[in-house]
């Protein structure tokens, strides 16, 4: 239940900070915050800890807790506020509308390649899974994924068609990890026709592995964005904290 208090207020907090509800970029103290959320001060103190760690705000001391104003410029689509690393859920831009045009879904033997980034043996099958996401009725991205049949063996076109991730949770298998790789590349024809690019625009493209809480990998994506959203942001910090 602790879990859940300081996730609730780390949400809250990052939409007021969305919804510009702090002009002058200050947050309130943590007594305060902790007597209007109604939670223990720890509660709020572990919610304003993640927060600094993403780079959303940070402290001066002896001044108070600040928002990064260059995180509120340089937003991407991508905010993971749910308990899952699915696209679907990840994109929570106010007023914005996700979507997915399902271009394929077949069973094939898992390559050596996937075998390897899967831990699958020879012989075993995935689903290959190519998906177009929308963002307001407009392509953004070209995913294609792979997935072993053991680990998710009742999926259907209708299930791939919207979350898989939410799906996976509603039979008790959460994804919460992931290693991704992020890098540009001459677009291809098929780039051109699904995200509307010219054939002089670039592609980005993230390819990565996506695992279960237990630590088994779930699915191995590649996916192609329209360049205009590739726009990845991180924080670095050297305290020893």
């Amino acid at each position: 239940m602790a879990d859940l208090v300081y996730r609730q207020v780390m949400r809250d907090l990052k939409r007021r900070i969305h919804q510009n509800e702090f002009p002058n970029k200050r947050l309130p103290d943590e007594r305060s915050l902790s007597e209007a959320y109604g939670v223990s001060r720890s509660s709020v103190k572990r919610a304003l800890s993640i927060l600094a760690n993403q780079g959303i705000i940070f402290k001066k001391r002896g001044s108070g807790t600040f928002i990064n104003p260059l995180y509120m410029k340089n937003q991407t689509i991508f905010q993971y506020e749910g308990s899952n690393l699915g696209i679907t859920d990840s994109m929570k831009s106010a007023g914005n509308t996700p979507g997915i045009r399902l271009l394929g879904f077949n069973v094939v033997p898992a390559s050596k390649e996937i075998q390897q980034d899967l831990f699958l043996s020879p012989g075993d099958f995935v689903y290959e899974i190519k998906r177009l996401r929308l963002f307001n009725d407009q392509p953004f991205m070209i995913e294609t994924g792979y997935i072993p049949i053991k680990i998710a063996p009742n999926l259907s076109q209708q299930t791939v068609a919207s979350s898989i991730f939410n799906y996976l949770e509603s039979q008790g298998k959460v994804v919460t990890k992931s290693f991704m790789s992020i890098q540009a590349a001459p677009s291809t024809a098929d780039d051109q026709d699904l995200l509307k690019l010219k054939p002089v625009e670039p592609v980005g493209i993230m390819e990565g592995i996506f695992f279960l809480d237990d630590g088994t990998p779930f699915e191995v994506s590649n996916m192609r964005l329209h360049y205009r959203y590739l726009n990845y942001n991180t924080f670095v910090s050297l305290d020893e904290e």
